[in-house]
């Protein structure tokens, strides 16, 4: 007999509103033409297409003059080719070029799903019985690109869900910065990015222990220009994009949570950030801080990052390296055990796996700690978010998949000292897609990317066919015994 799930009212839709400005190319041939007709306007025809144009897309943006301006001084060199200075043009020249070379892009106009959710930093003036939680989604826009967007919610004593409405703008990162790279570190995650050793070790001798982004960027662009080779070339491109994927990002204060998007940032996820598993770490020394374990995509290679963050403005982001940071679907407990990190893995992408380390960056010895055991996971098994503490262990919230390829959500209960020792595992489903959440993006799916324990409950938001979200909660107590006592 499957457990009672209830489903809360609570929907939160894709909105096609939600649009950023992004920078647009259309290659150096048709920039340097369009250029020559941009800059052959006098400066009344100028004026008289940026100045309606501003005061159209201010209304959608924050600080549109800002994002333009920005776009136009990455076409300098080619304002230079078109037989212009572009030192010695005025504003409203530079704003029109800028505006030639930016687009609008719907980061939910295709789905907006797979959520996590943690406690908000901020638990001021709350109610007895209130939580205050920062909720993360999987955006999907045109092609297919994901990014990480957030909102914040209220669960009052009910645990009644109140998401607090978007507001008007969206933005993404004010300040990006390329961090430093240790050597050792960094070799091996090229390693298994399939970067040729020769090629790599070309470029890498010629550095310290450690090194930044503009000293190995320096070195490649000189090896580049040595060779004309096209796999020779693809190979240093391989080596900048991965160098590009180590990151700080921060936002302005002046945003609202939900004003802020993670968007692909290198070339390593230039096809989407797919499905951030967030969760509140906990330090020996009882410091939190949060983390969220991502995948990067870029159309061939799947890479494993790590998503650092103590108030959800100012983030950092770095590839997870070993044996086992393959695949999708790692998820981080929310505190060391015995000493160590400890991490869930999916590295065949069938199976759940178990591994430690004394390094949050680096994970090798995967060992299998879970199979599909029932027809309703016999494809495959993996996690839906972060394992949750619990006084009769760790509650691990599991996807699995079926016949027809239909997602259903289930759970297990792991030893609290020895993860490795499935206590139990529930025999049926704990939530299935009802007949009114089977059509979406990809149909007959339910999925969850974190859950959280709050008044006696789990609860649990989830994404509805690669579409939308909702929220189920079900009495723990009735979850964890039954899970003790045979599924």
């Amino acid at each position: 007999m499957r457990l009672s799930v209830e489903r809360k009212p609570v929907k939160v839709l894709p909105d096609t509103r939600r649009v950023i400005a992004r920078y647009f190319f259309n290659g150096e041939e048709r920039a340097v033409e369009l250029l020559k007709k941009i800059l052959a306007l006098d400066k009344e025809e100028t004026f008289g297409l940026i100045s309606p144009l501003l005061q159209d897309f201010s209304k959608r943006h924050r600080n549109i003059t800002r994002k333009l301006l920005k776009n136009a001084e990455r076409v300098k060199k080619y304002v230079a080719i078109a037989g212009y200075e572009y030192e010695k043009l005025d504003e409203y020249a530079k704003l029109l070029i800028g505006s030639y070379f930016t687009h609008e892009y719907s980061i939910e106009s295709a789905a907006f799903f797979n959520p996590s959710v943690v406690p908000d930093p901020d638990q001021t003036n709350l109610e007895e019985g209130q939580l205050r939680v920062i909720i993360s989604f999987r955006a999907v826009g045109e092609g297919h690109v994901s990014s990480v967007v957030f909102r914040r919610a209220m669960i009052d004593r009910n645990n009644d869900i109140t998401v607090i409405p978007a507001g008007n703008y969206i933005d993404e990162a004010e300040k990006v910065h390329n961090v430093m790279y240790q050597k050792r570190l960094f070799l091996k995650k090229a390693q298994d990015a399939d970067i040729n050793e020769e090629f790599l070790n070309k470029v890498i001798h010629e550095l310290e222990d450690r090194f930044n982004y503009e000293q190995l960027k320096a070195i490649v662009i000189e090896a580049k220009g040595a060779t004309d080779d096209v796999k020779i070339l693809k190979q240093y491109n391989l080596i900048l994009a991965l160098s590009d994927s180590y990151r700080r990002i921060s936002f302005s204060k002046d945003t609202d949570i939900s004003d802020r998007v993670i968007f692909p940032l290198s070339d390593f996820e230039s096809k989407g950030i797919e499905d951030a598993r967030f969760v509140q770490f906990t330090d020996e020394t009882g410091k939190t801080v949060y983390y969220a374990t991502y995948t990067a995509y870029d159309g061939v290679h799947i890479m494993p990052k790590l998503l650092k963050t103590t108030d959800f403005y100012d983030f950092k982001t770095s590839p997870l390296n070993g044996s086992g940071a393959k695949n999708k679907n790692l998820a981080l407990f929310p505190r060391k055990i015995n000493g160590k990190y400890a991490m869930l893995s999916r590295i065949d992408g069938w199976n759940n796996y178990l591994m430690y380390s004394d390094n949050i960056n680096e994970w090798d010895n995967p060992v299998k700690i879970q199979e599909p055991l029932y027809p309703w996971e016999f494809v495959q098994i993996g996690n839906c978010g972060s394992p949750l503490e619990t006084e009769y262990g760790w509650l691990v919230i599991t996807h699995s998949v079926g016949s027809m390829r239909k997602y259903s959500i289930g759970a297990s209960l792991l030893d609290i000292d020895d993860p490795s020792k499935e206590i139990g595992r529930l025999k049926d489903p704990l939530i299935m897609p009802n007949p009114d959440e089977r059509e979406g993006y990809v149909p007959n799916v339910v999925y969850s990317c974190g859950s959280i324990i709050h008044n006696g409950e789990l609860i649990l938001p989830y994404g509805l066919s690669d579409h939308s979200s909702g929220f189920a909660t079900v009495n723990l107590q009735t979850l964890l015994d039954r899970l003790r006592n045979g599924g």
